[in-house]
């Protein structure tokens, strides 16, 4: 067992995620096993991995110098999910499901504390080779174990989707993977057009990666002008007019220059406030251009 750079890793996440934390490799024999720890944000005990596994001519012989193989059944895979993800329930989907590498099958659930689990397991192992091959004989366990905090199983199971195997075995007698497929049969036949989204043959049917936050946007705040109505404004109350008589022009006198000149009268009304129109200018001590003396001093 030893730890091996990540650039070596024979398994890669899809881009966009979650990233490699480190590689741990364990050979026997022919067999080379590899535990991939991925990137965790989750509260749910344990480790976030890709595990693979390449495995060579397989069966009981010891001469091989591999493991026998140990078949996928319900009761190893419960073992493993109670293994890999504790103490959270997760329940198998009964829907028909492959990637580029063929089936794989997939169990999830959501924690007590609401984060979202996922584990998953492919074999990808060919069927016969050609005539002169026999038979392929190696063959890729994989298991994928993923919880997160924030991501939803569509998420989650983008991943499954999306790795990519980099490893290979050196013989052709131990591809796994068989013979590499042809064209599709569409292309050059009348009748079938061919799109430039490629789409229906080539769509994917899952999103690779995590979607990204929605990005909440505060609303913009208006603030209305407030406008300030000038308020009218009264005119000044003038207090009312107190000192001697003063005659005028005619010879009268002021009517309201009662009672002694206090400006005051003990039977009238008391007097009108003070407009323009009652308001009375008294004249000059002395006016010695006209010759009037009335008063001079």
């Amino acid at each position: 067992m030893e730890t091996v750079t990540s650039d070596k890793a024979l398994a890669f996440s899809p881009p966009g995620g979650p990233a490699i934390i480190n590689v741990v490799e364990r050979r026997h024999g022919k067999d080379v096993e590899q535990t991939i720890a991925l990137s965790t944000s989750s509260s749910v005990s344990g480790q976030n991995f890709l595990k693979i596994q390449f495995q060579g001519i397989t069966g009981p012989n010891p001469g091989s110098g591999s493991r026998p193989f140990d078949t996928i059944s319900d009761r190893v895979i419960a073992r493993e999910m109670a293994a890999a993800i504790p103490g959270v329930r997760l329940a198998r989907s009964a829907t028909f499901v492959q990637n580029s590498y063929g089936p794989f099958g997939y169990a999830s659930g959501q924690s007590r504390a609401g984060d979202t689990c996922l584990y998953a397991w492919q074999q990808v192992k060919a069927g016969f080779a050609p005539q002169q091959e026999q038979r392929n004989f190696g063959m890729v366990q994989v298991r994928i174990r993923l919880c997160d905090a924030h991501a939803s199983e569509r998420e989650l199971l983008s991943t499954v989707y999306g790795y990519t195997i980099a490893g290979h075995f050196a013989g052709a007698a131990l591809n796994p993977f068989g013979a590499p497929r042809g064209a599709d049969a569409a292309l050059g036949k009348p009748g079938e057009p061919v799109y430039p989204d490629a789409a229906p043959y080539r769509t994917a049917p899952i999103s690779i990666g995590y979607q990204s936050a929605p990005v909440t946007m505060r609303p913009t705040i208006r603030r209305r002008p407030v406008v300030i109505q000038p308020q009218p404004q009264t005119a000044p109350a003038l207090p009312p007019m107190t000192g001697p008589r003063v005659p005028l022009p005619d010879g009268g006198s002021d009517p309201s220059q009662t009672n002694g000149g206090s400006g005051t009268s003990s039977s009238a009304a008391p007097p009108p406030a003070n407009t323009a129109s009652n308001m009375i200018v008294p004249l000059p001590d002395c006016n010695r251009a006209t010759g009037i003396s009335q008063g001079c001093r």
